[in-house]
């Protein structure tokens, strides 16, 4: 076959052979290099069992890890001269058994390359090239279905996905990965078996959804996860946004406009040297999720009007909780949530061009955010009115020009009071207290409003607002 092998690979296997042990390139690494798609990390399975072929590893790499040994498998990295890396986990044949009520395996070491490529997770990952003498072997008719783009099991799918669950997850996060379609009897099986996903670990889960997200094709991967009725347990406030269109189209189906807008957000990241560079997680999670509160709060008005007030805040508290569930970090979540409460706050500025006070205080609330908040902004304007999209398109451009026009005057980022705390005591006479806080409160409110003052003028502001305090 016409490819070009990684030279680390064959050199492992002349290492391997030359101790009388098999060794092959399995899964993902010989799915990639038919598809002429990157790949630094590599897979191997061998005949030899971890405790001989360690030194082997020793040997061949500059760092070595274990943390798998009981499932047989034991990693390594080499460094190349150019300073690239490449890792390497060798994993002994295996032939797996399953609890019912666990996707975690008995280790069984198997005595064969085709028996441990039966226990993988689809056809297109379980196909290896034996390395060093480049024999390729396809038991389940991969290549076939690499080249249709589909996804089918090496074995009865009901068996594969009763042994791991997980492996459903697998399935839409490579339609999301490399833009295939799930075989009907795969994805009937998938279909009936949802409900096994909850055996699986929240982190687990997040790592797929993760995956998906991140990949090439997020909008096909999530269209998946919900058709498949995956999302009913692991995002269930998506498949929830497909509410009833009324019969005169007033509203919008606010699942498609939400897969809209995360198409719309991936194609405003930027590249590496970018505000917001590709993939975004923070920016991805909070395109698909910025409506979320849109069910809970829509109401029917007179006149057939629709309507979803604070739907921001709600869905922010909503996307709080699932992200916790699924184990997300506390910093993107918080991220993540503060972008959709803010996903509004734009909109009255094409209304009515704001103060610099009132852009100030814009740029200062969405702090580190601004960027991401801008694109969020952008892909959530969907509207197919020509005028209507010039016209907002129109007014970013303007609030983000004057934000960069008062980043050049002013630090936004560090922005503080004329008045520390301790001046605001000794001019007030206060010991530390509530009371401070507030004046300190009114003071910054006071900075983003007028912009930087002298102490005597930011003095008497102080001394005319606690007057009114008395």
């Amino acid at each position: 076959m016409d490819f070009e092998v990684w030279p680390e690979a064959i050199e492992l296997g002349h290492l391997f052979a030359d101790q009388g042990y098999e060794l092959a390139l399995v899964g993902g690494p010989v799915r990639d290099l038919l598809l002429r798609r990157p790949s630094h990390d590599l897979d191997f399975c061998t005949s030899a069992r971890p405790e001989e072929f360690e030194p082997i590893l020793h040997k061949w790499g500059q760092g070595f890890w274990d943390m798998g040994r009981k499932f047989g498998t034991l990693g390594a990295l080499r460094r190349r001269p150019d300073g690239t890396e490449v890792k390497v986990e060798v994993t002994t044949y295996r032939s797996d058994t399953y609890e019912p009520d666990s996707r975690k395996p008995e280790v069984n070491y198997g005595d064969s390359l085709e028996g441990d490529l039966s226990r993988r997770d689809f056809t297109v990952n379980a196909m290896a090239l034996r390395v060093p003498d480049l024999e390729f072997v396809d038991p389940f008719g991969g290549t076939n279905d690499l080249a249709k783009q589909v996804l089918r099991t090496p074995v009865d799918p009901r068996q594969s996905f009763d042994d791991d669950p997980l492996r459903m997850m697998r399935a839409v996060r490579f339609v999301a990965q490399l833009g295939f379609r799930i075989a009907p009897e795969t994805a009937e099986a998938l279909s009936d078996m949802t409900e096994r996903i909850t055996i699986v670990s929240a982190e687990r889960v997040r790592d797929e959804l993760t995956k998906l997200l991140l990949s090439e094709h997020p909008h096909e991967g999530v269209e998946s996860l919900v058709d498949s009725g995956l999302a009913d347990y692991v995002l269930p406030e998506v498949p929830a946004l497909q509410l009833e269109i009324d019969e005169h189209h007033r509203h919008k189906d606010v699942y498609e406009h939400s897969l809209m807008v995360l198409d719309r957000a991936v194609a405003l990241e930027t590249g590496p040297d970018g505000p917001v560079p590709a993939p975004d997680l923070t920016l991805r999670l909070a395109a698909l999720l910025h409506d979320i509160g849109k069910p809970a709060t829509r109401r029917f008005e007179s006149g057939g009007k629709v309507s979803f007030h604070h739907h921001d805040v709600v869905g922010a508290k909503m996307a709080r909780k699932r992200l916790k569930a699924l184990r997300f970090d506390h910093h993107l979540i918080e991220d993540v949530c503060d972008l959709i409460a803010m996903h509004l706050r734009f909109h009255g500025y094409v209304d009515e061009r704001w103060s610099d006070a009132a852009v100030r205080r814009y740029a200062k609330e969405t702090g580190s955010l601004f960027e991401r908040l801008n694109r969020l902004t952008r892909a959530d304007a969907t509207t197919r009115n020509q005028r209507k999209a010039q016209v907002f398109s129109a007014a970013m451009d303007e609030l983000e020009d004057r934000v960069r026009e008062l980043k050049q005057r002013e630090d936004l980022d560090a922005i503080r009071p004329d008045l520390d705390g301790q001046q605001i005591m000794e001019i007030l006479g206060l010991a530390p207290g509530p009371m401070v806080g507030k004046a300190y409160k009114h003071m910054l409110d006071y900075r983003l409003d007028q912009g930087p003052v002298d102490e005597q003028v930011a003095r008497a502001e102080l001394e005319s607002w606690w007057a009114q305090q008395q």
